[in-house]
């Protein structure tokens, strides 16, 4: 009985997070619509195909036809259009195979033998892609159903072709939405959380009293936004590749400089990340040693404000819309001169024991490195939305 109810309840589970799928594709715009287009796309192309090759061509090979509809329906449609040549390349290579070695040498096994480790070998052409294996699979079906017959493998060419015309001349009219301003958002979004995180270190070590649960709930943040991070980028590199051939132009405009600009602009936030990392975790441990105490307050305030014009430039740096360059680069400047002003203190400050220099350096050390690749990610994502 328990099994039954467990059993029922994945099921439930199951229903309600497909039912959950379908209304967030309803609602609006993203990749839950995607998919579910998509999914449709496949479903007219592969049907429409079928009826074409089941009524113009013998049934033994109709079948591919709607093979090559899948085939040809992909997220973008340069994926598409790729793929598809590589299936008909492949096809190709897999038929001559197939009619020359049953014309030269007949059907037999060891024929059948030479013309799999011909096909392999093929197969591992770099322009055929993941396709290679369709250069054995369709020789097997021409030498072994069609025995290696010219009139099989010309309507198994046919078959090809209608389900590549087919899948293509969907996915050309109901072509994929752009999602540039989506792109763009998410990477706004991750510089938000970046900056709120860094003026939550300030905060912190200002703090009289540190929370070590808090620290530590930073540390995870910190790799779940480096994963975060990491999906963005395949989105967006997903997203470019889904501006070329693609017939619908994106509603936000610039799609060519905005996208560059947001990979580029997630290439900073990653290099950032490490930074951040080290010194929460440089954080963490005075936290436990003790050594977090005894910093000087001076010291601490003046990191604070540091901190906090690094979180203020990340920010404005992670805006969709073109920044203006003299501004940021006066937080830039504005931070590293407050920055020197502190390393210059630590290195005046005698009160301080050993350990807590070693803090101090460490501190400064990352915080250094972050503004630096704060302005030099700055500059490349500036490069990038220019060309």
């Amino acid at each position: 009985m328990p099994r039954r109810m467990d059993a029922t309840r994945r099921i439930w589970s199951a229903v309600t997070d497909r039912a959950d799928y379908l209304r967030r594709a309803a609602r609006g715009a993203g990749a839950e619509r995607d998919e579910v287009l998509l999914g449709a796309k496949t479903v007219i192309a592969a049907m429409a195909a079928w009826v074409l090759a089941r009524y113009l061509l013998p049934p033994s090979v109709s079948t591919f036809a709607p093979f090559t509809a899948l085939v040809a329906l992909q997220a973008t449609v340069y994926r598409s259009v790729r793929d598809c040549l590589q299936y008909v390349l492949a096809m190709a290579a897999g038929a001559a195979l197939a009619a020359s070695l049953a014309a030269s040498a007949g059907i037999h096994g060891w024929t059948f033998g030479i013309l799999t480790l011909i096909a392999l070998c093929v197969g591992k052409a770099r322009c055929l892609g993941q396709q290679g294996t369709q250069v054995a699979i369709v020789g097997f079906f021409a030498f072994s159903s069609g025995q290696g017959q010219i009139a099989y493998i010309g309507h198994l060419v046919a078959a090809v072709g209608i389900g590549a015309l087919c899948g293509l001349a969907v996915h050309l009219v109901l072509a994929p939405a752009r999602h540039t301003h989506h792109r763009q958002q998410a990477v706004t979004d991750v510089y938000t959380t970046m900056a709120r995180r860094i003026e939550g270190l300030a905060q912190t070590l200002e703090a009289s009293g540190s929370d070590r649960d808090h620290l530590r709930q930073w540390r995870r943040d910190w790799h779940r936004l480096s994963a975060e991070c990491e999906r963005i980028r395949h989105a967006i590199d997903t997203e470019i590749e889904n501006g070329r051939m693609n017939p619908r132009r994106s509603a936000d405009g610039g799609a060519g400089e905005a996208l560059p600009r947001a990979r580029e602009a997630i290439t900073v936030a990653e290099r950032g990340m490490d930074h951040l990392r080290s010194m929460t975790r440089t954080l963490d441990y005075a936290l436990d040693s003790g050594e977090l105490e005894g910093l000087p307050a001076a010291f601490r305030t003046r990191f604070g404000a540091v901190l906090r014009s690094a979180a203020t430039a990340m920010e404005e740096m992670g805006q969709a819309s073109p920044t203006d360059p003299d501004g940021l680069d006066a937080r830039i400047d504005e931070a590293a001169a407050e920055l020197e002003r502190v390393q210059r203190q630590e290195r005046t400050s005698p009160e301080a024991s050993p350990a807590v220099h070693t803090v101090q350096g460490t501190l400064l050390t990352d915080a250094g490195r972050l503004l630096a690749d704060i302005r030099s990610g700055w500059q490349s994502v500036a490069r990038a939305g220019v060309g």
